[in-house]
Formats: structure tokens, sequence, C-alpha cells
């Protein structure tokens, strides 16, 4: 079960706390919701010295989905998990489709239009837009969870398979 995550009143992070704690709180109107997903609440009142939790945010990066923990440090608890869904196949049929209308233009009969080639080279660190789309909505989150919550490390799993090595050893 995923915790709720708290800002005081000024929206700084506060500990994740447990789902009836945060009810009682709604409930006496100390606090209220801020955001639906994921589900967030403020504080009425601001906290002068609050004791924090080093929260540790780990990602585990896949062709079609990531996987988003976040692992208390001090006690190893499971404070918040996601997956993520990547956009990735729908970005390379659009992209597709785009060109098949191009050629198609093209190949009408109607007055000649000229294939365009000079902006076939790509700059140096291209990324496809897939890919491009996959790392911006990770980031997205991660950057999303810092501001929800006092993040102090992060851990990102490192795999790369050899799918061929893996069918013929």
């Amino acid at each position: 079960m995923s915790n709720v995550f708290v800002l005081d009143t000024n929206r700084q992070p506060l500990n994740p706390i447990r789902p009836g704690y945060a009810r009682l709180l709604l409930t006496q109107g100390k606090a209220a919701v801020l955001k639906r997903y994921p589900f967030t609440i403020i504080l009425k009142r601001a906290i002068e010295y609050p004791v924090l939790e080093p929260l540790r945010l780990k990602l585990d990066p896949g062709s079609k989905v990531t996987g988003i923990a976040l692992i208390n440090d001090a006690t190893g608890e499971v404070v918040f998990a996601a997956e993520l869904t990547h956009r990735g196949q729908e970005i390379k049929n659009a992209l597709d489709g785009r060109r098949s209308v191009r050629r198609g233009r093209r190949q009408r009969d109607t007055r000649y239009r000229q294939p365009r080639w000079s902006n076939g080279k790509r700059a140096k660190g291209w990324l496809a837009p897939s890919l491009k789309s996959r790392m911006f909505n990770v980031v997205t989150w991660a950057k999303r969870l810092m501001r929800l919550c006092p993040i102090t490390a992060l851990s990102q799993e490192l795999v790369r398979f050899d799918l061929q090595a893996m069918e013929k050893p």
C-alpha cells in the first residue's frame, strides 16, 4: 500500500504518512487534498523544524515499463511504488503515419514535390523520439516526486540484455 505524501503550508515536503493518519487529518480539518495522484495532502500550518527521514528513489528502466519505488533508507520500507508505461510504440506509429502521408503527396498526380534530404543529418547526441519520450517521462516523474517528499539518494538499475546470447548461449 502506498503512503500519502505530505506538504506543509509553505509547500515544504515532509515524511510520507499512512493513509489512515492522512484520513484522520483530513476529517479533523488539519489538512486538505492537494493532488489526487500521487495522493498528496497539504497541512494548514507550517512545521518549523521537521524531522525528515532519508528516502531513496529507485528506478528500474525498461523498454515498455519503468518501475519507480521510494524506499525509506533507515527502515528499508517501501513508501511508494509505481509503474510508468511508455508511449514508445505509439510515437513510432504516429511518425510512420506522417511519413506515409508525406510520401503519398509526392506520389500523387500533381506538381512534383521534391524530397528534401538536406535535413537528414542528425545532430550530435541525437536520440530517437520514442527514447526521448521515455527519458523525459522518467525525469518528469523523478522531479515530481522530489517536490513531494525528501529524497536524498537516487539509484538506477543499469542492465543490458543480449537476447541472442540468452537464446543460444
